[in-house]
C-alpha cells in the first residue's frame, strides 16, 4: 500500500498564523498564538515531512509583504514548504522561489495569465508548479476565492494536462475551515479522471477521515493538507501522520 502524506497548514496573515473559515478572512479569522516560523518549528518537531503555507494578503491584496516570513521560515526549517497566495505574474513566481520553497501552487495566474505559467513550467518544471483547483458548485474561484469564473473544474484540469501539470491541490471551498468532513468524493473524481497526483485540502476531522484517504493513494490522492483540525487538537496529529506514512492505520 502507498503511504499517505499529511501536511499541516500554516495559514499567514498580517505576519500571523491564523486560521480563516473557507478563505475569507472577513468571515471566521482567529489568530493562534505562535508566529509562523516558530509554529513551522513545532509541526517539524511533531514529525511534519512538509509545511503548506496559505498567504491570505496575498490572495487577497496581491501583496509580497509575507515572503520574508516565508524565506525565514524555509531556511529555520529541514523539511519542505509549499506555498500558495497572491502569484499573478512570473516575476512574483521567482520572487518567492528564491524565498526557498519546494513547490508553489498556482491558482489565479494560471486562468488569467496563461503565458506566464508556461514560462514558470519552463523554468522550474511540473515538480515545482502545481496547480490549486479552489472549487466551489462545481466551478474555480480565484483571487482568494472572491470570484466565481464560471470554469468548470473538470474541464480546466484537462487543458492543465496538455500544459504537463503532474499535480493538483484541490480544495471544496464549502468545506475549508468548517470541520463538517471532507469532500472525499471530489478528490477521487479528479484522481480518476486526470491520472495525475492529487493533494487534498479541507474538511479532515479525525482518524476515520484520514483512513479514507489512506484508501485513496493507489489512485493518486497521495497527500492531504490538514489545518484548524491539528490546531484545534482533534486529534493527536504525531500518532496519525506517522502511522499514515506507514501505510498501518487501523
Amino acid at each position: 500500500m502507498n503511504k499517505l502524506l499529511v501536511i499541516p497548514s500554516i495559514d499567514i496573515k498580517e505576519g500571523k498564523t491564523v486560521r480563516v473559515v473557507q478563505g475569507i478572512p472577513e468571515l471566521d479569522c482567529k489568530e493562534y498564538g505562535s508566529n509562523p516560523v516558530e509554529m513551522a518549528k513545532l509541526w517539524r518537531k511533531e514529525n511534519a515531512k512538509m509545511i503548506h503555507v496559505v498567504d491570505f494578503d496575498g490572495a487577497w491584496e496581491h501583496s509580497n509583504k509575507n515572503f520574508k516570513v516565508v524565506e525565514e521560515m524555509c531556511s529555520s526549517i529541514v523539511i519542505p514548504v509549499q506555498f500558495s497566495g497572491g502569484i499573478r505574474n512570473i516575476d512574483d513566481v521567482k520572487n518567492i522561489m528564491n524565498c526557498g520553497i519546494i513547490r508553489l501552487a498556482i491558482n489565479t495566474m494560471a486562468i488569467e495569465n496563461r503565458k506566464d505559467l508556461i514560462k514558470a513550467l519552463d523554468i522550474y518544471g511540473p515538480k515545482k508548479i502545481v496547480i490549486a483547483l479552489d472549487i466551489l458548485d462545481d466551478e474555480l474561484v480565484i483571487k482568494g476565492r472572491k470570484i466565481k469564473t464560471g470554469i468548470h473544474y473538470l474541464q480546466f484540469a484537462k487543458e492543465m494536462l496538455e500544459l504537463g501539470i503532474e499535480r493538483f491541490l484541490v480544495t471544496d471551498i464549502s468545506k475549508n475551515g468548517m470541520m463538517l468532513g471532507p469532500n472525499l468524493a471530489l478528490s477521487k473524481e479528479i484522481a480518476e479522471q486526470t491520472k495525475v497526483k492529487i493533494t487534498h485540502s479541507g474538511g479532515i476531522r479525525n482518524k476515520d477521515e484520514l483512513m479514507d484517504f489512506q484508501n485513496l493513494c493507489d489512485i493518486g490522492v497521495d497527500s492531504v493538507i490538514i489545518g484548524r483540525a491539528f490546531y484545534e487538537n482533534r486529534f493527536p496529529c504525531q500518532k496519525l501522520w506517522r502511522v499514515a506514512e506507514s501505510g498501518t492505520i487501523q
